[in-house]
């Protein structure tokens, strides 16, 4: 794909833990690349699902269109508490709260 910025933003601004510089990018895509084999016959701008083997992650597993993972990933071997914001325990707090 090939895409142009159109705008850029802080991540999670209102949070001092997380205010350390990421940013979030909007693009605009311009473009798509496609490898011909995957093209539905007869129609030039629409991908034939049948012929694609999409590489999907999910809950940092990797799978394809069958059933069950198709390989390993190094993000499955991080703790899933690593990546829990500051608005988790906000969540759980006005839970409780309300």
């Amino acid at each position: 794909m090939e895409a142009v910025l159109a705008e850029t933003r802080g991540l999670m601004t209102d949070a001092e833990a997380w205010r350390i510089g990421i940013k979030v990018f909007e693009v605009r895509v311009t473009r798509v690349h496609v490898y011909p084999s995957i093209v539905m016959d007869g129609t030039p701008n629409r991908i034939d699902p049948d012929k694609w083997s999409p590489l999907i992650m999910n809950f940092q597993k990797f799978y394809g269109l069958a059933p069950g993972q198709v390989h390993s990933s190094r993000l499955g071997e991080i703790p899933e508490s690593t990546y829990l914001s500051p608005d988790v325990e906000r969540a759980r707090e006005a839970a409780r709260a309300g």
